[in-house]
């Protein structure tokens, strides 16, 4: 029995290992994601199981005591967080899955050193490198979170020689683990590196405006599989190693796919501190453009969507703030009783964390079938009678493919424009995150509907009844 349980723990977490990688495959399409969350769970739980059977846990009772305290948060949060505050809880778990990362690094450090023991060099290289990835992906996660939550501005928080000073910090850093290696039984060093990597992850996040956070999310999601992946090695244990190579793969990619949207280099959304001269690009902007709008009330609204045959639907982070989800829906079920078709138009990029629309969306019961990515739906603008545009901006403006002295000049977008009719509801004329007028706002197809989106949606769908 004792000589088969290593063998049989290694073949558990090799099947762990494939619902893992079955689970990202599912997560990939709405439609099966949550098969794929619950086929994840399911790896999750075999190795967490085989790992307790490892003849290396010395404590069991605190363990038992970890998992009791961390399922009760968890099972509280996911009744109690809406929706619309997911960003900041996914902001929260990369920051202590990094957290996590880490101190497992300090408590190897700390053990090794209290025993007396000689740190060898491939341990000591990856708790250096567990230390800084899990260090920073905690800070500058938290940091993420406290923008998106608005304790903070979410505006670019620059000062002058800011990149300087962060590469004096890398720098620092290199030089402290370089001592380590050659010195490895160093407390007051080893905690000096600890400190500087937690800054590193405060100065990587300062500088990035709340525009850029699905980018920046997806990236602190890759870098918390790192670090888990590192504190694999520390420890010698092939599930952690395996796991966190996965999320940090699968968050690199997503991260690509989030800068592909936008094109933008991930370097750009990093460092050029985007969204910074937004009253300035946006006067220039507007300066090139006939400024005049034409605006409408609800019941015209009503009117317009009514009587269409297709109607698309184009959600977005005012949508979110608004918490207009489920109006939204019963505007489109009412819709749809009349006979109108009617879809969902997501932009890659639409809110402030990968999938943010169809999370919501998916709260209120839309179903999968309606929802279309941009590659799909985009042909079908020129069919559609109206484009409803709900608190969307920079990813609907057509500057983008027809400015080319444009700061989003290039980047994806849907093309509302291209329908027969565009209703936008917003607040007002602001903006959006890169600091440009939007010309969707002044073509002669488009009307305006002011007002909060969760208030115009709801009127809209009183006027709908009434027709």
């Amino acid at each position: 029995m004792s000589d088969f349980l290593p063998t049989g723990i290694q073949l558990t977490y090799l099947v762990a290992a494939s619902l893992f990688i079955l689970g990202l495959k599912k997560l990939g399409s709405p439609a099966t994601a949550r098969n794929g969350n619950v086929v994840a769970a399911v790896g999750m739980l075999l190795a967490i199981v085989a790992t307790m059977l490892d003849q290396h846990v010395l404590n069991y009772e605190m363990i038992l005591l970890g998992l009791a305290i961390g399922s009760g948060i968890g099972a509280i949060a996911a009744y109690k967080v809406q929706m619309t505050e997911m960003p900041q809880m996914v902001g929260l778990l990369n920051g202590l899955g990094g957290a996590a990362s880490a101190l497992v690094a300090v408590a190897e450090f700390w053990r090794l050193l209290d025993s007396g023991s000689s740190i060898p060099l491939d341990v000591n290289i990856s708790m250096l490198l567990d230390v800084l990835i899990g260090g920073v992906t905690f800070t500058g996660s938290f940091l993420a979170f406290a923008k998106l939550q608005g304790l903070i501005s979410g505006s670019p928080i620059t000062f002058p020689f800011q990149q300087p000073f962060n590469l004096l910090l890398l720098g620092a850093y290199i030089i402290g683990s370089a001592y380590l290696i050659v010195t490895p039984d160093s407390l007051p060093i080893f905690l000096a590196v600890v400190a500087v990597s937690l800054i590193l992850g405060v100065m990587f996040v300062i500088p990035i405006g709340g525009g850029d956070m699905p980018v920046v999310i997806s990236l602190l999601n890759s870098l918390s599989g790192v670090a888990a992946s590192a504190a694999g090695f520390v420890v010698m244990n092939n599930m952690l190693i395996i796991a966190g190579a996965l999320v940090g793969a699968s968050g690199l990619i997503l991260t690509e796919i989030m800068c592909k949207a936008m094109n933008r280099s991930l370097f750009s959304v990093l460092f050029s501190a985007f969204g910074t001269g937004g009253a300035a690009a946006g006067a220039a902007a507007g300066g090139a453009i006939d400024q005049t709008v034409r605006s409408i009330d609800p019941e015209e609204g009503a009117m317009m969507l009514g009587y269409a045959r297709s109607v698309v639907i184009v959600p977005g982070y005012g949508m979110a703030v608004a918490q207009a989800q489920h109006s939204v829906r019963e505007l489109a079920d009412q819709l749809e009783r009349m006979g109108v078709d009617v879809k969902y138009a997501i932009h890659p990029v639409a809110g402030r964390m990968p999938g943010h629309m169809n999370v919501l969306l998916a709260e209120a019961n839309v179903a999968y079938t309606q929802l279309y990515d941009m590659d799909d739906i985009n042909p079908q603008f020129e069919q559609a009678d109206v484009a409803l545009v709900i608190g969307a901006n920079d990813v609907v403006n057509p500057a983008a493919r027809t400015d080319v002295n444009s700061p989003i000049y290039g980047m994806p977008i849907l093309e509302v424009d291209r329908a027969k009719q565009t209703i936008v509801i917003k607040r007002g004329m602001s903006t959006g995150f890169a600091g440009v007028d939007n010309e969707l706002f002044y073509k002669d197809k488009t009307t305006m509907l002011f007002g909060s989106a969760k208030d115009m949606v709801s009127k809209l769908v009183s006027e709908v009844k009434q027709l």
